[in-house]
């Protein structure tokens, strides 16, 4: 991982955990927990800083920022268990369809493995 990249990830995370705990403290989404939710979309976000723009980070990370979406709507009442799992199952079929184009480069630890060989 690049150095100036590593120097990212708390400065990161504490401004996450911040606005989740600022929003709650406010009384903007009281029923929110926001550490969770927060912590998991700054995963998402935290893959694409770490592994840069390829396969495995499309996924992961697009999929933890998705599951923080719908985990702020199902804790707001607007989805339920019930329907979030069935979308996040969709959400990833779509990605690893997304990932078989070209144009979306394998992550180099992918490549530097068969080099092991």
């Amino acid at each position: 991982m690049n150095p100036d990249r590593k120097t990212l990830v708390l400065p990161i995370m504490l401004i996450v955990v911040g606005t989740g705990w600022l929003l709650t403290t406010l009384g903007i989404t009281p029923n929110i927990d926001w550490i969770w939710t927060l912590g998991i979309a700054a995963i998402g976000f935290l893959t694409f800083v770490v592994s840069g723009f390829d396969k495995f980070s499309v996924v992961a990370g697009t999929f933890f920022i998705v599951t923080s979406l719908l985990s702020v709507l199902r804790q707001s009442g607007m989805i339920s268990f019930d329907v979030e799992v069935p979308i996040l199952v969709i959400v990833v079929g779509i990605l690893l369809l997304v990932v078989r184009h070209p144009s979306i480069p394998v992550p180099d630890w992918v490549k530097n493995a068969g080099q092991l060989e």
